[in-house]
């Protein structure tokens, strides 16, 4: 399939550009957007939602699981803990990537035991000893002279697993729609900056103690800024002037313009740049969210990314990325270390709010979510649930009506 073009032209430029201006100067919502009902409190409490979610979201939609810089030869792997179980993520001898669970067709032992590393031309489970190649097929196993009849075609179970230029991201629905076609309302808008050359520059896991929905949303929204981010991101951005872009599959963006026009990282001087950056990426902030939980800020220099995962009810995954242009051989610049820990101490502000929050939302105070204007991108990622869910399999309290599809793009 031919790969369609771009979509960020100069006129989209103009237009994305010219509504930053009009977010900056209105003085109320617009005349024709309806208050929207509140969100009921059980979204984030009841633990049989969050098991809806989990079989019928989380578990059947497109999820980022890592770069390839993770896997830079064959036998390379990783194990990826977000899904309904264990999975394996490995290059094979072809150079390809593939996905299977992580478990022995024989007695159901973990395959490999570590959690990254590089396995040998055999994936031999430590159990009976059942062996398969990098592309998950068996190969063997020991004391074949006790089987009547040996046991063939015992793979691994593969799950589905896909690429956007070095992003890796896998489905455990072999029913979804392709990848491509999952995030192309997002991809329109970012294919023309090189992602296939973009490399890995740092990742760090932290484990939050708080619902899933509480780190989402507030990664959607810029309302927050000035109390929570004083002295970081509300010196830089003006929320006021951020304007709202509404996606087809729960994707979307906000796009916050600079405080001051001519404001320009001193992080960022002398570090490589994607040649290919718009006034969009060098002016402005824009944050796309990729459905359910990929956080992607770009600027012409680089982006932090952020993805997010449910442990439980109560406990969610934070995992902190960075990707660059390639800035060639040797180390990193020491620019990054700067960069990295601004980022750190902004995603630290978020956290410590956070986590008691997850206490607040459990008390009896916590009667529902009302939503401003500003936060309808938090409303549209809800809609995106409950479509995914089934609005017939969500109970009648829980649901949420459906409101934007007027404001989609």
């Amino acid at each position: 399939m031919k790969t369609p073009a771009p979509a960020l032209t100069p006129d989209i430029v103009e237009k994305w550009r010219a509504r930053t201006v009009v977010e900056r100067e209105r003085s109320a919502p617009p005349a024709d957007f309806l208050p929207l009902p509140d969100l009921a409190p059980g979204r984030y409490t009841d633990p049989a939602f969050f098991a809806l979610e989990q079989n019928m979201l989380w578990q059947r939609t497109w999820l980022y699981a890592g770069h390839i810089d993770q896997l830079p030869e064959a036998g390379s792997y990783f194990l990826w803990q977000h899904g309904s179980a264990a999975i394996v993520v490995m290059r094979g001898d072809d150079g390809e990537i593939r996905a299977f669970y992580n478990t022995c067709r024989h007695r159901g032992a973990p395959v490999l035991r570590q959690a990254q590393g590089r396995a040998g031309p055999s994936l031999v489970c430590g159990y009976h000893g059942w062996s398969y190649d990098r592309a998950g097929r068996q190969r063997g196993m020991t004391e074949p002279r006790d089987w009547a009849q040996t046991p063939a075609c015992r793979h691994l179970i593969t799950v589905r697993c896909e690429r956007v230029a070095n992003w890796i991201f896998i489905c455990e629905d072999p029913a979804a729609e392709p990848l491509c076609e999952f995030l192309e309302p997002v991809l329109r808008y970012i294919r023309h900056l090189p992602l296939d050359e973009l490399r890995l520059v740092n990742r760090r896991v932290l484990a939050v103690k708080c619902n899933i929905k509480l780190l989402v949303e507030n990664f959607l929204e810029a309302y927050h800024f000035k109390l929570l981010h004083p002295r970081t991101t509300d010196r830089i951005f003006d929320n006021q002037g951020t304007s709202i872009h509404l996606w087809k599959n729960g994707h979307s963006m906000m796009l916050s313009p600079n405080r001051h026009a001519d404001w320009i990282d001193p992080g960022t001087i002398g570090m490589p740049e994607m040649l290919s950056a718009t006034l969009i990426e060098r002016e402005f902030n824009p944050s796309y969210s990729l459905f359910p939980n990929f956080i992607l800020p770009i600027s012409a220099s680089g982006m932090p990314a952020v993805a997010l995962w449910p442990k439980d009810l109560r406990t969610s995954v934070m995992e902190v990325l960075w990707f660059a242009p390639d800035w060639g051989g040797g180390p990193r610049d020491p620019l990054w270390e700067t960069r990295i820990a601004n980022f750190d101490r902004i995603a630290e502000e978020d956290i410590v709010f956070a986590e008691p929050m997850q206490h607040s939302i459990e008390s009896p105070g916590f009667c529902g979510v009302p939503l401003s204007y500003q936060e309808r991108r938090i409303y549209h990622w809800h809609e995106e649930i409950d479509r995914r869910i089934g609005i017939e399999q969500i109970p009648a309290a829980l649901r949420v009506e459906p409101r934007l599809a007027a404001l989609l793009e």
